[in-house]
């Protein structure tokens, strides 16, 4: 008994032993991990899906870190937040600490001055327990307006600039959902990354998005897309009660036209997509990255025929 007694403590110790090892070296290398693309002119690899925050938003920190793990492990290492998305930056925050020397770490502001950007910009970097993001975005920077509050004097861009150099942030871009206000961006500044809506019923409905892309591409920039699991406007009876509550708008039919509309977004040159917040889309959204290939013609096909007549979330000219 005693010999027995002995060998059942000493495999256990073993074990022990070997999870700390396990935890010590990171996560494992999957067989096939999420494929990796240079981001613009900066020399960064990124995964060519993002982790959104918003799929911790308010769930248990256990869940958010099983999450961020599962991600890890998988092959993401760009990560996605901004502080109007609930409390998913005390929820990444905490999750994301232990991959943090091996992640990009993207945050925005939805500050247009200087003091306004530098007291969020602070905070940010509390919560999400980082001495640095890699990169830091005008949130929503749609309006004309705040692109010209945002670069004119005492404007936010100072905040940005002045964080850079003080290695708080490494590189600056912007997320807009205007194409005049993108194409104006992209003129007066010269930003390493821009974040914009970009599917298929957007490109072939409302023309919203070839452009953007066309002259990102012309300035080597970083090009990370928005919404390429999206369909369409919710009904007008559906907009306060839908089963989506992490999407505002309605993503396409779990799992055949989602894991087809993402594949059309992957199949343009951009670094990455950012995929709904929902969990069950994020984790199709790894599935097909871990297979990706580019659309058939047929499958293309079908797909813009299923986008004809739908109502775009956004239209050339929004100032929204």
């Amino acid at each position: 008994m005693e010999r027995r007694n002995f060998l059942k403590q000493a495999a256990i110790a073993a074990a022990a032993v070997a999870s700390t090892s396990q935890l010590k070296a990171g996560p494992k290398t999957p067989a096939n991990p999420i494929a990796r693309r240079e981001l613009g002119r900066t020399g960064e690899k990124l995964s060519i899906i993002a982790f959104g925050g918003i799929v911790v938003m308010n769930e248990e920190t256990g869940a958010a870190s099983n999450i961020v793990a599962e991600a890890v492990d998988r092959g993401v290492n760009y990560f996605d937040v901004a502080p109007s998305y609930g409390n998913a930056q005390e929820r990444l925050g905490p999750a994301l600490a232990p991959y943090r020397n091996k992640s990009f770490l993207a945050c925005k502001t939805e500050g247009r001055l200087k003091d306004d950007s530098r007291a969020q910009l602070e905070e940010s970097l509390r919560l999400l327990k980082t001495d640095h993001v890699d990169l830091y975005q005008f949130h929503a920077l749609t309006k004309m307006a705040d692109l010209d509050k945002v670069l004119g004097p005492g404007g936010a861009m100072e905040t940005m600039e002045a964080a850079k150099k003080e290695g708080k942030i490494r590189y600056i871009g912007f997320s807009v959902h205007s194409a005049e206000t993108a194409l104006a961006a992209m003129d007066r500044y010269n930003f390493d990354t821009i974040l914009f809506p970009l599917n298929w019923v957007l490109f072939t409905q409302a023309g919203f998005g070839p452009q953007i892309l066309k002259k990102a591409q012309e300035k080597r920039m970083g090009i990370l897309a928005l919404k390429g699991m999206a369909k369409t406007t919710w009904a007008a009876d559906q907009k306060q009660n839908h089963p989506q509550p992490k999407c505002w708008y309605q993503p396409a039919a779990f799992p055949d036209e989602a894991s087809l509309g993402l594949r059309w977004t992957l199949g343009h040159p951009i670094t990455a997509a950012i995929p709904p917040g929902d969990e069950r889309y994020f984790r199709l959204a790894m599935d097909v990255a871990q297979s990706y290939k580019p659309l058939e013609p047929h499958e293309e096909e079908a797909l813009l025929a299923g986008g004809k007549g739908l109502e775009p979330i956004f239209h050339l000219g929004n100032d929204v």
